[in-house]
């Protein structure tokens, strides 16, 4: 908390001071240099840092300073308020949360927000979508393996969509939104030797828009979770132009979950360390996270 006071009093600030410190601590030793700071300088850090930073630095730090749980259920807000609906966020974390993280999500954004999430999303999704969101915010309470449902699903599955003209899509959102990662992957094993199809291309096959981006997360999230990550902070950075947001959202918010792990798939995917395709990016500041 005195390493941050010296780094904002005065004319000008240390902005590598506050880099190098905050990106140095976990999320919850971050909140008890909140904690004293406001006991030493009678004032809230995070508003300190708001005042004295701006742009992309500014918003990757308030990000850091905020608990995990309260990011995510304030970047879910910002998603689904106003005009318009940014289902990437939706998608993204949704597919991506554990059961009980979403559980704390929901708690914490009806306390912060003043809302509940369900009841929000249902106001901004309609048809297979939005039952398919509304699903995976259910708390699972059968997990692991039903092994005598294994067949059934898969088969079920294939009847669904590339066993019929037209599909069955509330067919797919019943066994993608109520499995456990690890049923779906046995599940996708018995298809693939059933049709000779991979799952993901099924569902490319038989759906579209949002629904599909939301079943191939699904998906991919049963199969791998550092593997969706990566390969979404990929997109983030392929283009002219990058998406900082969604850049900045995953580095935050896996930085102490998984992103080890990330790093290793990045590399696997792509053949470029996660950290040398970054540090071309103007954002310099999300390497911290990343070592």
């Amino acid at each position: 908390a005195e390493v941050l006071h010296r780094a904002m009093k005065g004319i000008g600030t240390d902005e590598d001071a506050i880099l190098m410190l905050l990106t140095s601590r976990s999320n919850d030793q971050r909140q008890q240099i909140k904690a004293a700071y406001k006991k030493s300088y009678g004032k809230e850090l995070v508003s300190a840092l708001k005042s004295e930073l701006g742009g992309l630095f500014e918003d990757l730090i308030v990000a850091l300073m905020t608990p995990p749980v309260s990011y995510d259920a304030a970047q879910l807000r910002k998603a689904l308020k106003g005009a318009g609906t940014d289902d990437q966020v939706l998608i993204e974390i949704l597919a991506s949360r554990t059961s009980e993280q979403l559980k704390e999500i929901i708690k914490v954004y009806k306390k912060d927000c003043g809302g509940k999430l369900e009841k929000d999303i249902c106001g901004d999704t309609s048809g297979h979508y939005r039952d398919l969101l509304v699903m995976l915010l259910q708390v699972q309470t059968h997990l692991g393996v039903d092994e005598g449902m294994i067949e059934k699903d898969a088969k079920d599955l294939y009847a669904a969509g590339e066993g019929k003209l037209g599909t069955d899509e509330a067919k797919f959102v019943t066994i993608l939104g109520s499995r456990s990662a690890e049923h779906l992957r046995e599940v996708f094993a018995a298809y693939k030797k059933l049709s000779g199809s991979d799952i993901e291309d099924s569902v490319k096959g038989e759906t579209t828009g949002n629904l599909e981006s939301l079943m191939v997360a699904v998906v991919k999230c049963a199969r791998s979770v550092p593997t969706f990550f990566a390969e979404a902070l990929y997109g983030s950075m392929r283009r002219a132009g990058t998406d900082d947001d969604t850049l900045m959202r995953i580095m935050v918010s896996r930085s102490e979950v998984d992103m080890l792990d990330i790093r290793a798939c990045f590399k696997k995917l792509y053949g470029a360390s996660l950290y040398t395709t970054i540090q071309v990016l103007p954002v310099w500041v999300l390497l911290q996270l990343c070592s």
